[in-house]
């Protein structure tokens, strides 16, 4: 289903509007959820680093797991009842930790199921999300409207800690996961009043007997006939190897060998907040002069080369290096992920665009905890320096593979088309 062009400011589009309400809210329930299921754990079941790590762990599995499989179901359903119907789950879900407190019977194996199937639902809910923007908002404004989502969504992720803290410390986990949990409620009231039209099924629908394999790999097959939105993924997954391995050595490193005061590292936490906005900012801007294609590409040199900051605060000035480090990687990643995001909306056929969100968020999540286990492994026997300095290597290496010359059978399709459109600006003007 393609939208016709639409001369309406975004934020009088009554549809988009919905969506970008559905995502703060829905950040800020995931946020508030994620740190009083942790705190409860820790303060009511008295659990340990594993048993605390394996809750977090188990909100992030399913979606390097099961995403392909979401694909298939998000092109396969009517996607309005699909949102809504994930939404009301995870109320219940994360409602029915609160009562099972209240009755005195919380339970290990209770609060495991209640995060892996919120997490479940969450990156089911992200790729029919990914999938339902193109039938809301027309081709030329997907860039505009991804980012001001992802503004949306950066609100609840920046304020949803915070507010969950306030309501921890105020109320106790119990109230805290009841706000959480109406926090999904809403979000799912805010679905239910999209449109209806947005239930039509795509028009290119698989033929009848085709095998549950071919179905899978339908998505693979467009990501990888595709040969840009093939490299931005597998450059993607690289930099995302790379800074797992430097998000999970970050803390020790900057505090035992740099010996950063907490305040200091704080601060640093707060810039790549501000960098993410500021790239939400930019992003349409710079995808409209410079083509997506070409703005992807400069951000994989940016995001990769600010990796080498990191290990160089150990021979420079540690504070000023990390806030370079957090400003330049930050706005690179908002703005090559907003990118992606777009690219990936406009070359995916309309049945297929579950397929292919899912395909791309599976690669995308599953090294962020294979870069994390393996460079604080490595670190133990190495040294953190040398696993970041490392890190940053293979993160440069990803984003330079976009460079790489294409030759001209493999930049046929939407790709090309893409970029001049992105130059044009929204309504081809």
């Amino acid at each position: 289903m393609t939208v016709p062009p639409d001369g309406r400011p975004l934020r009088r589009h009554r549809p988009f509007v919905l969506l970008c309400a559905e995502q703060t809210a829905g950040s800020v329930g995931r946020q508030i959820t994620a740190l009083a299921l942790t705190l409860l754990a820790v303060t009511v079941l008295d659990a340990g680093p594993f048993a605390a790590s394996a809750i977090l762990a188990l909100t992030y599995l399913p979606g390097a797991v099961l995403s392909p499989f979401a694909g298939v179901l998000v092109d396969r359903v009517r996607l309005r009842r699909l949102l809504v119907l994930a939404t009301s789950l995870q109320a219940l879900a994360v409602g029915s930790v609160p009562l099972a407190r209240a009755v005195g019977h919380i339970t290990w194996p209770h609060l495991y199921a209640v995060a892996a199937v919120s997490g479940t639902l969450t990156f089911t809910l992200s790729i029919a999300l990914q999938t339902a923007l193109p039938r809301v908002v027309a081709p030329d404004r997907l860039l505009a409207a991804n980012s001001v989502l992802t503004g949306a969504r950066t609100v609840g992720q920046i304020g949803g800690p915070a507010l969950g803290g306030v309501l921890v410390g105020l109320t106790g986990t119990g109230p805290a996961l009841v706000v959480g949990s109406a926090a999904y409620a809403v979000e799912a009231l805010v679905l239910f009043a999209l449109p209806a039209a947005l239930d039509t099924r795509a028009a290119q629908r698989d033929a009848p007997g085709t095998s549950p394999t071919a179905v899978l790999r339908a998505g693979l097959d467009v990501v990888r006939r595709e040969r840009p939105l093939f490299r931005m993924v597998l450059a993607g997954a690289g930099l995302n190897l790379g800074s797992g391995a430097a998000a999970a050595l970050y803390v020790l490193y900057t505090s035992r060998e740099l010996h950063l005061p907490s305040w200091q590292l704080g601060i640093t936490y707060a810039t790549f907040s501000a960098a993410t906005v500021l790239g939400i900012v930019v992003a349409k801007r710079f995808g409209e002069s410079l083509g997506l294609w070409r703005a992807t590409r400069i951000c994989g040199l940016v995001a990769g080369a600010a990796g080498f900051l990191v290990p160089a605060a150990s021979a420079g000035p540690a504070f000023p290096l990390l806030i370079a480090y957090q400003v330049s990687y930050g706005l690179a990643v908002t703005v090559w992920s907003i990118s992606l995001t777009t690219l990936q909306q406009l070359i995916a056929p309309a049945g297929l665009q579950g397929r292919v969100a899912g395909f791309n968020q599976a690669v995308l999540l599953v090294t962020v905890p294979v870069g994390a286990l393996g460079g604080g492994a490595l670190a133990g026997a190495l040294g953190n320096v040398p696993v970041l300095v490392a890190s940053a290597v293979i993160a440069l290496v990803s984003g330079a593979t976009l460079w790489a010359p294409m030759r001209a059978e493999q930049q046929t399709g939407q790709a090309l088309p893409l970029t001049d459109q992105a130059q044009r600006g929204p309504g081809g003007r």
